[in-house]
């Protein structure tokens, strides 16, 4: 399986790209980054956005929606994109993978596209390097597998600081340090959180972010991702849950895709908790679990020490449940809402 990574694939737009990609990896905010960089090479006049940047998002796809989508030769160019979004190849059943592997074959005949399937970080079984699960291998068959790797440590310090040297203001490496500690590692919300400290400080005739103004004006947690979801869902929180859902809802995002990354953190927690009671070292926890990532395990420990394992086991009964009703009737959002409100 050839696959390539983030900065291969940048340099690709460069020249000139052509064919299928399948964007997968931990780095949901470089996927988007790349995708709309892609739509501003292939359709740069957005007069003929209409016809040459064609969009599914989850909600909206089927095979015979993306058959539909790739069929229209482009208006006025040599090229259109049709990009995907969204999808969780986790959840789908082998005959489904199967079907989007036929829509794709689509791609030879309607050669003037480039197409574009952005996968969720968490929503492909992606296997190892050296062995890549068969969902992988089956759609590299068709698409180039493209590679976003997690950004941390002093890369992702590098590049607050190019974000805040973006906006015209400057922050040492210390203070884009403390940024991250303070709002997490979520590049969504550190790009929202630095462009509002940008705008603050030089509201305020600075230049120069401080640790005060992030006390000031930022947020201190991330409010609208899985963990904290599913851990609102945990304490018995149903007007955070619920607020917390109405958010992915507004962006449209699979109550499939939802309930599987839910399901996921309390799982993670499961297995978090077993090695609490049997006096596991966090050190060994990381290793084990979360590919020595500390941040993440510190949060995982934090949660799950909190918790009885008699509540973790119910909410995956929960879970599985709300599995059930999704795949059975199209209940959509209400089967996490009764999740929420169950526990």
């Amino acid at each position: 399986m050839d696959m390539i990574k983030e900065d291969a694939f940048r340099k690709q737009l460069k020249k000139g790209i052509s064919g299928g990609f399948l964007f997968y990896g931990e780095e949901d905010y470089m996927k988007s980054h790349a995708l709309s960089m892609a739509r501003q090479t292939v359709c740069p006049d957005t007069t003929f956005a209409l016809f040459n940047d064609v969009r599914l998002d989850a909600l909206d796809y089927s095979p015979n929606a993306l058959l539909d989508a790739l069929m229209p030769p482009p208006m006025m160019a040599d090229l259109k994109i049709v990009s995907v979004t969204g999808l969780s190849i986790s959840s789908m059943r082998q005959n489904e993978i199967e079907d989007l592997c036929d829509a794709l074959l689509a791609l030879k005949e309607y050669d003037y596209n480039v197409l574009i399937i952005s996968i969720p970080a968490g929503q492909i079984d992606e296997g190892t390097p050296k062995y890549p699960s068969a969902a992988l291998k089956k759609l590299s068959a068709h698409l180039t597998p493209v590679l976003f790797e997690s950004i941390s440590g002093a890369r992702l310090v590098s590049w607050v600081a190019k974000h805040f040297e973006h906006n015209g203001v400057s922050a040492d490496a210390d203070t884009c340090s403390y940024l991250i500690d303070h709002c997490g590692r979520s590049m969504f919300t550190l790009s929202s959180e630095t462009d509002k400290l940008s705008y603050y400080v030089l509201q305020n005739g600075r230049n120069t972010v401080t640790k005060d103004d992030i006390k000031n004006v930022s947020i201190s947690v991330v409010t609208t991702d899985a963990f904290t979801l599913a851990n609102a869902i945990l304490d018995g929180r149903y007007e955070d849950a619920l607020n917390a859902l109405s958010v992915m809802q507004f962006r449209r995002v699979d109550p499939v895709i939802i309930l599987s990354e839910v399901t996921r953190v309390i799982c993670d927690l499961v297995s978090v908790k077993s090695l609490i009671e049997q006096n596991v070292p966090q050190m060994d926890i990381a290793r084990l679990l979360f590919k020595s990532n500390d941040y993440k395990t510190k949060i995982y420990v934090k949660g799950a020490a909190a918790k009885s394992m008699q509540r973790l086991k119910r909410a995956l009964e929960l879970c599985s449940e709300a599995d059930l009703s999704l795949k059975l009737s199209p209940q959509g959002y209400i089967a996490i809402e009764k999740l929420i409100c169950s526990l």
